[in-house]
């Protein structure tokens, strides 16, 4: 299929990288659960899990259009861009409210490859998509928090050596909002694992080496803690909206990737899956310009989360028996795409955002 957007050249060098992982490749890592050590070694190496990072760290300094593209054409190359993603979204915390210190310490090292930040440690059992409820605490012993809790769908914790935590620095009953006394750290895995971090697996449908996290008393030093104590919440809003761009631009690769197995019976899902397209370019130019962009972010995601599960059923009923068969990678990008009507966010909660916070309607839930 022929795409006619903007930003070719760097469409053609993701998709020739791509062209080096066939299908045959991530079928065996799904059978395997395993994770792409090297096409994330090849992302690397040619600077793309740097993408956001400036230049004068030694990133490629992109915007976030250009960082969904790449995540968008290693969808529709049939490839999984999850280990991609999760270091260009938890970014925008380090990016936007990381210390000068901070940026000098970390950036140059994960642009290299040398370090990687892949695990974000934001959702808990009990607050689900509420993150103003969680209840993980970070209580702060001299130069040093204290932090306890569990932590639940948190993937690539074992391939990151970074994690960006969400936890509660001043107790709920003491802030006059829900959404006040959360504070944002980075957290060295290499530190904490073993050291009071327990890592459990979680079998999920598709590959995605997740986990659940519990906290007993890991010592976090001071000067990993980001921006301003108790404004976390905001912080991490730009991690999440990045996040649901981004979400929006691999269900927009996997659409094409459905459609284009699919051409005859997959009309109707192709126009979804462009207009999708359209929303979420408007996502990440807003997002680039520092404007906000939370209802067009969350609208994007379902639009294309939508489009792709549209597409993505369009082509089992084509392909029929042969769908569900391994060998036609059909049924794995099937569960794979399914994923993303629940999660980041699922698609009746951002139904409630834009009635509550674009139409004015009273809140819901």
């Amino acid at each position: 299929m022929v795409h006619t957007e903007a930003h070719g050249d760097l469409r053609l060098a993701v998709r020739e990288l791509c062209r080096r992982f066939p299908a045959s490749y991530w079928r065996e890592l799904d059978q395997q659960r395993a994770y792409p050590e090297a096409f994330v070694q090849a992302m690397t190496e040619a600077g793309y899990l740097g993408a956001l990072i400036p230049k004068e760290y030694g990133g490629l300094g992109m915007s976030l259009v250009e960082a969904s593209i790449i995540l968008e054409e290693i969808n529709g190359s049939g490839g999984v861009a999850g280990p991609y993603h999760a270091q260009v979204y938890t970014m925008g915390t380090l990016l936007r409210h990381g210390s000068e210190a901070q940026k000098q310490a970390y950036l140059p090292k994960i642009a290299r490859g040398e370090l990687r930040l892949q695990a974000f440690g934001v959702t808990e059992p009990e607050a689900g998509t509420d993150t103003t409820s969680i209840t993980t605490t970070a209580v702060r012993e001299g130069n040093r928090y204290i932090v306890n809790g569990r932590k639940i769908f948190i993937s690539r914790v074992q391939h990151s050596d970074l994690m960006i935590l969400l936890a509660r620095t001043t107790p709920l009953e003491q802030v006059k909002k829900k959404s006040q006394g959360l504070s944002v750290f980075l957290v060295d895995l290499r530190e904490a694992v073993g050291n009071g971090l327990t890592v459990k697996p979680i079998r999920v449908i598709m590959n995605n080496n997740t986990n659940e996290l519990h906290f007993n008393q890991v010592a976090v030093p001071v000067e990993n803690l980001i921006g301003a104590e108790g404004e976390g919440f905001r912080y991490i809003l730009d991690g999440m909206n990045a996040e649901r761009i981004l979400i929006a631009a691999e269900c927009i690769g996997d659409g094409r990737w459905f459609i284009e197995r699919a051409t005859q019976r997959g009309k109707q899902a192709h126009i979804h899956v462009e207009a999708a397209n359209l929303m979420r370019l408007r996502a990440a130019e807003r997002f680039d310009r520092g404007e906000p962009g939370g209802a067009e972010a969350n609208m994007a995601k379902l639009l294309a989360a939508d489009a792709s599960w549209e597409a993505a059923n369009v082509a089992i009923q084509t392909y029929g028996g042969y769908g569900l068969a391994a060998d036609y990678d059909i049924e794995r990008k099937f569960r794979e795409t399914r994923l993303y009507q629940v999660a980041p966010i699922s698609t009746n909660l951002i139904l409630s955002y834009v009635a509550e916070h674009v139409l004015g309607l009273p809140r819901s839930f």
